[in-house]
């Protein structure tokens, strides 16, 4: 990207993926105009792909992006409602994303790639703000594409779709980007497949389903003669699975089966990543890199090591094997093939999990933690010497404050989370 002349000042609107917020209260569609402006100008005045997930916001927001991109003289190419990762693969001089993931529908945001489909550092975010506010030259145009789903979907066929004729698969679309296409994937390699929540509205995106509520994919497997679930979320970038039995199989387990599968030698996590995820890395000699919360962190640490494999415990799953950035569908034709001639009950099984006891606690305002608070919670690490462990960390997305434990029994995680809950409150009042 070239030189900026402005002094770049410090992160205030981006989070851990992007910026997001309630649409009318932090995210206006005047803010969202401004960001197209500033990241036009940041990216030369190029070209801009720009897509969106289902919500109702999303058209009124992507049309404010496409304006100030235009206003910055670049061009702004809309492609409506793709998945997230497509706009990764797509890309221009920019890829932008009008979604709010997994968050519910009066949620939206704007998520960045830049022209080699990787996630913004926090440095080109803080040069995007410092521009918010610069001259608007004009001149742009607005273009619209019709093919790029169809684009995208031959691109994860070719490169991650096997043979999956026998296989009976329940996939819940979330309300969201998928719905339709990921069936439609599933179906034509060969699997027997059901669709659940594949009827978007604008208002239905992420309520009660997808893979932040696996409770109606569970309800579907279990009452059906299925071999697996698949759930992605709303804009398609997480993924998560049920086996036969109902029970989940999360982002750690889904990482560990890949990695045994595809015989990697390296991977990335974040520190939300289950002890029982390091123990079974070490047990096979796989290094394991891990990051700060956040699935461009472990982009970033994949990109730096020579990595393929790594995700978070949430469902993002990164495989960088002919993609650039995590793709749920992706990896949930991979998870496919590495189950094929087993169960996936059988293949989780594989990686112990410590049972873990979650809080998140309503903060005001955003940005680090006390200093005490986080020698206090090192103070308790440190006293359970490797049998467990206690993350507190403020969320990147939600004015919240997330406390993890996890111990050797349900009992001991939940007394050692009550604890630090405490040492929250007592810090932040």
């Amino acid at each position: 990207m070239p030189p900026l002349e402005s002094t770049a000042v410090g992160r205030e609107l981006f989070g851990t993926d992007g910026v997001r917020g309630i649409v009318g209260e932090f995210l206006t569609v005047d803010l969202v105009e401004r960001l197209g402006k500033a990241s036009a100008l940041w990216a030369g005045r190029g070209r801009v792909f720009i897509g969106r997930d289902t919500r109702a916001s999303g058209v009124e927001l992507e049309e404010a992006f496409a304006r100030g991109v235009a206003s910055a003289g670049g061009v702004a190419v809309l492609a409506g409602v793709v998945p997230t990762p497509a706009v990764a693969l797509l890309r221009l001089d920019l890829g932008v994303v009008i979604s709010a993931s997994h968050n519910p529908p009066e949620y939206n945001g704007v998520k960045f790639f830049d022209r080699d489909g990787r996630k913004l550092t926090d440095a080109a975010e803080e040069e995007i703000e410092a521009l918010l506010d610069g001259d608007a030259p004009g001149g742009g145009e607005i273009d619209r594409v019709g093919v790029a789903v169809d684009s995208y979907l031959e691109h994860v066929l070719e490169r991650f779709g096997r043979d999956l004729t026998g296989m009976r698969i329940a996939v819940d679309c979330a309300n969201g980007a998928y719905s339709g296409i990921a069936p439609q994937a599933f179906a034509r390699l060969g699997a027997d497949v059901t669709a659940i929540c594949d009827a978007p509205d604008g208002s239905n995106i992420n309520v009660g389903c997808g893979a932040t509520n696996l409770a109606l994919l569970q309800r579907t497997v279990t009452s059906g003669d299925f071999d697996l679930g698949i759930a992605f979320d709303g804009d398609g970038d997480r993924m998560l699975a049920v086996d036969a039995g109902g029970r989940i199989v999360d982002g750690d387990q889904i990482v560990a089966i890949l990695a045994l599968h595809l015989g990697v030698d390296v991977v990335a996590v974040t520190t939300m990543a289950n002890l029982g995820f390091h123990r079974l890395m070490k047990e096979h000699g796989i290094r394991v890199v891990t990051t700060d919360v956040g699935d461009r962190y472990v982009l970033e640490a994949l990109h730096r090591e020579g990595g393929i494999l790594g995700g978070e415990e949430s469902g993002h799953v990164i495989v960088l094997r002919d993609h650039v950035t995590g793709d749920g569908l992706a990896a949930a034709l991979l998870l496919c093939d590495a189950v094929r001639a087993t169960t996936l009950a059988d293949a989780a099984a594989v990686m112990p999990r410590f049972p873990q006891a979650k809080r998140n606690l309503p903060r005001a305002g955003r940005g680090p933690l006390p200093q005490s608070l986080l020698d206090a919670v090192e103070h308790v690490n440190r006293e359970l010497c490797g049998g467990g462990r206690v993350l507190v960390r403020p969320s990147g997305t939600e004015p919240v404050v997330r406390v993890l434990a996890e111990a050797p029994t349900k009992e001991e995680s939940e007394a050692l989370c009550g604890r630090v809950v405490g040492l929250v409150q007592e810090e932040l009042g």
